[in-house]
């Protein structure tokens, strides 16, 4: 394992789940940790919360100016040392019917999960490259098998996957290490957050009586997968992993469950929807 005390890490997305668990965990393993939050009291929150040295940044992912200004004060802080790790975290989840989902809410789903974090990356790589640094992506067992009623979610953590399998690659030749790391269902509040959704689809309108009992399904399903979620300090101990060990592992599982995403995929198509139906929507015809 590499041990590389006061090195620098930035880790966006750090107002809750894995962000905050990951950003929490490293300030008190001895990094330099620049927390991305968009909200002061997440700021204040994380700092009475924090053993060691941790600075938290206003960081929406889709603002240029506070990726700028970030890039500008890590790069003020580092100097010749550079940045030696990036945890791209950030993200969130947009569920519904796809026939019923406005284009808007699947753009945004794309700016957050998957065009905010090359943004990040592409800015923070000069200072990664002194480094000699890693960036870890947090992917998700839903970036191996997409589900009903949230494509757009599933659609984002493919297309991360398949970016991340490229940069991989183009890093290579500057010894920069480019990970992703897969978690199965996270006991975070994203899912509360896609709870919530059910609200907002609304019963006055056509969505309900056409997808009322799918969505039902669903739901009733994702209270008994958050039931048996993983803390989000689990994979914070995985993001340590990617991060100090010496040759990373280019993909890290965390969950039991997660398997469960590659293997549905080498299914038969067939035999892999009869088995989404049968497990996940059940009784609905």
């Amino acid at each position: 394992m590499t041990k590389l005390r006061d090195a620098s890490v930035l880790v966006t997305g750090t107002s809750t789940g894995i962000g905050r668990a990951a950003a929490l965990e490293l300030a008190h393993r001895g990094y330099r940790v620049y927390a991305g939050v968009r909200r002061p009291e997440d700021a204040e929150s994380l700092l009475a919360a924090a053993e060691g040295k941790l600075t938290p940044v206003m960081l929406d992912v889709t603002r240029p100016e506070q990726i700028a200004e970030t890039v500008r004060l890590i790069a003020a802080d580092t100097g010749v040392a550079g940045l030696f790790g990036l945890v791209n975290n950030a993200g969130v989840n947009v569920s519904g019917p796809l026939e019923f989902l406005p284009l808007d809410e699947l753009r945004c789903q794309f700016e957050v999960n998957l065009f905010g974090q090359v943004a990040v990356t592409q800015a923070l790589l000069p200072l990664l490259r002194k480094a000699r640094g890693r960036v870890v992506n947090i992917g998700s067992v839903s970036g191996w098998s997409a589900m009903p009623l949230v494509g757009p979610y599933c659609a984002s953590k493919f297309a991360l996957r398949a970016l991340n399998d490229s940069l991989r690659l183009e890093l290579r030749p500057w010894g920069i290490f480019v990970i992703l790391v897969d978690p199965g269902p996270i006991a975070t509040p994203i899912w509360d957050k896609a709870c919530e959704q059910r609200d907002d689809l609304g019963v006055e309108t056509e969505i309900f009586p056409l997808y009322c009992p799918m969505i039902e399904r669903a739901l009733a399903f994702t209270a008994g997968t958050v039931a048996r979620a993983i803390r989000p300090e689990r994979v914070a101990a995985t993001v340590v992993r990617a991060l100090e060990s010496r040759r990373p592992r280019p993909h890290y599982f965390v969950g039991s469950t997660l398997r469960s995403g590659p293997f549905v995929e080498k299914l038969p198509v067939r035999l892999r929807d009869w088995l989404i139906a049968r497990f996940l929507l059940k009784d609905y015809r």
